[in-house]
């Protein structure tokens, strides 16, 4: 299992654990997995990820923070999945619509893959209203 830990408003790392019988859980002695860029539009920090098993390695979808209110959707990928974590070069993948119904922040992905195309469903955010979004990729290859 993948998790968000650290601070209390959004936390600032992403963690990972292991379990046999899915109640008893045993955090990875080497936590955090991944963090925060050193610089760029994901270097304040990062949380709220899905990763997903691929034949050849893992992907992860993240929200990447520049700031507490400043949030984009970013990928990287691992060949084990917990180390070795190799941030998307095109990143970040879903970014605000400055003027749109998503304008100030893009967090929350969670991604499907058809079997031909690539559907992330992401929460968007524009003052106090918070919505649910749709980004389309298509076909197979990240």
């Amino acid at each position: 299992m993948w998790y968000s830990a650290g601070e209390n408003y959004e936390p600032n790392a992403i963690g990972y654990a292991v379990s046999h019988d899915g109640l008893h859980w045993e955090k990875y002695p080497r936590n955090p997995v991944f963090i925060a860029a050193g610089q760029g539009w994901d270097s304040h920090k990062v949380a709220g990820c899905q990763v997903i098993r691929r034949k050849e390695d893992y992907i992860m979808f993240y929200i990447g923070y520049r700031n507490d209110d400043a949030a984009r959707i970013g990928m990287a990928c691992s060949k084990n999945g917990i180390d070795g974590w190799v941030r998307h070069p095109g990143n970040p993948i879903v970014s605000p619509d400055p003027g749109a119904w998503d304008g100030d922040a893009c967090y929350k992905p969670y991604a499907l893959f058809d079997g031909q195309n690539w559907r992330l469903y992401y929460n968007g955010r524009k003052g106090g209203v918070e919505q649910i979004g749709l980004a389309e990729y298509a076909g197979a290859d990240l």
